[in-house]
């Protein structure tokens, strides 16, 4: 009979869904792990942004103000919607006079953050994120 459609063996029967049942675990901790890894990296960004707009807003400051560090902290807290030094987030402005500019650190402990979803593999995602950004002061 050429052409027909054979029939699997008896002994093989169910061995799709045994495969099955092996490789989807697998797959599922492939995805979440990159769903978990780009949410980080999206996370990253941000911080990285509010660093820059923090450093950006001190260096843009007018140049009677002594302490510029308020400064930089609302725009950080205008990016990220939170306060520095509150909670998971903290924030550090120190003017460099050897360069004559300000460098901003925003830091977030990530690994405590509840807002994000707890994992079985969050040991491979960083503790803390952190970002420091630096900008020329103006004259």
């Amino acid at each position: 009979m050429a052409g027909g459609v054979r029939r699997a063996p008896e002994r093989e029967r169910g061995a799709a869904a045994v495969e099955f049942a092996l490789v989807v675990p697998l797959l599922l901790v492939l995805v979440f792990g990159i769903i978990s890894y780009g949410y980080m990296l999206s996370f990253r960004q941000s911080i990285s942004q509010a660093a820059a707009e923090g450093a950006r807003a001190a260096a843009l400051a007018p140049p009677t103000v002594s302490d510029r560090a308020p400064i930089a902290f609302a725009a950080i807290q205008s990016v990220l919607g939170v306060p520095c030094n509150s909670g998971y987030l903290s924030c550090v402005a120190a003017p460099d006079s050897a360069c004559g500019c300000i460098d901003v650190t925003v830091s977030w402990d990530y690994a405590g953050d509840p807002s994000k979803p707890k994992l079985v593999y969050d040991f491979a995602l960083p503790a803390t994120l952190s970002y420091t950004a630096s900008s020329t002061l103006g004259s």
